[in-house]
């Protein structure tokens, strides 16, 4: 007999490309992954995992195995999700994946809610860029995600997957104190015609907010000066604080700004709006209708 926790850290392994974010993804130290992948290639007298520079790679087999473990575990969430299902109450684990800004200023007083008023559910978290999020909510990696997109970039619909709208999340622009839009702004709303000509602070090629940047400006006619780019809101404000550059940031989990740093309203403004998805089959657990209802009961209204 296959166990199935050996075969669950196979397909973590599969998804992420790696034992330390398979781990991550899991809960589990790499160690641990690690040993399951290693009984596994005893019970089953198969190599599984081969070195490929200073990563790995699964073989022919491993990857065949993987495929039938995600069918294995899809069988597995039918039976919870029905046994949860007859019981009404919320129960057994829910993975909630959110992108950066939402597990910073969402995710800790949604997790804190399902706690409180359900003890029995096991919610964890799993902080991961709403481009991939998706992709594992199919692949049964997590069971819901917390994604975005922008007014001008909108977030493709996931075949065979269900979403909700949280709420919106309003963005503005940051620059040091005395720069010469805050000195337009003083006068009249700021316009995306006025945004050309600057040195940029953004994120990285890939990231949806990098991408709404880009499209935004090349509208305008103009090509972006992209000069610092970090991952992180706070390494962004710094970089502004420290005046190099300005920046497009959202209020969700952005936190008050410091001295020397301004928020300025854009007109129009921009919207990222923030979903909840799931896969079909899910939407009758009780863990995930009240995640969907506490996201949008918790979300913070100063953001709109």
């Amino acid at each position: 007999m296959l166990d199935l926790g050996r075969l669950r850290a196979l397909h973590a392994v599969s998804v992420h490309g790696s034992v330390s974010a398979a781990a991550i993804a899991l809960g589990y130290t790499p160690s641990a992954v690690s040993q399951q992948i290693a009984k596994l290639e005893r019970e089953t007298r198969t190599t599984l995992l081969e070195r490929q520079g200073r990563g790995i790679a699964l073989t022919d087999a491993a990857r065949h195995l993987a495929a039938t473990a995600q069918q294995l575990l899809a069988i597995v969430e039918e039976a919870e999700t029905t046994l949860e299902e007859r019981r009404g109450q919320p129960t057994g684990r829910v993975v909630i994946g959110a992108f950066a800004s939402a597990a910073r200023g969402l995710m800790p007083v949604v997790l804190a809610a399902l706690l409180a008023e359900h003890p029995s559910l096991d919610a964890r978290l799993l902080e991961v860029d709403p481009h991939l999020s998706v992709d594992l909510v199919a692949q049964g990696v997590i069971d819901l995600a917390v994604a975005h997109d922008w007014d001008i970039a909108p977030l493709p619909a996931p075949e065979g997957q269900e979403r909700a709208a949280i709420g919106e999340d309003l963005c503005d622009l940051l620059v040091p104190a005395g720069h010469p839009l805050a000195r337009v702004a003083a006068r009249r709303p700021l316009r995306r015609e006025d945004l050309p000509g600057q040195r940029w602070i953004c994120q990285p090629p890939g990231s949806v907010c990098h991408d709404w940047l880009v499209r935004t400006l090349r509208a305008s006619g103009h090509e972006p000066d992209l000069a610092y780019q970090a991952a992180e809101n706070h390494t962004q404000i710094a970089l502004v604080a420290a005046g190099l550059g300005v920046a497009l940031m959202p209020r969700l989990g952005r936190g008050p700004l410091p001295d020397g740093v301004l928020a300025l309203p854009l007109e129009p403004v921009p919207v990222r709006r923030l979903y909840a998805l799931w896969r079909p089959g899910a939407a009758r657990r009780p863990a995930i209708t009240e995640t969907v209802r506490l996201l949008s009961d918790l979300w913070p209204r100063r953001t709109g």
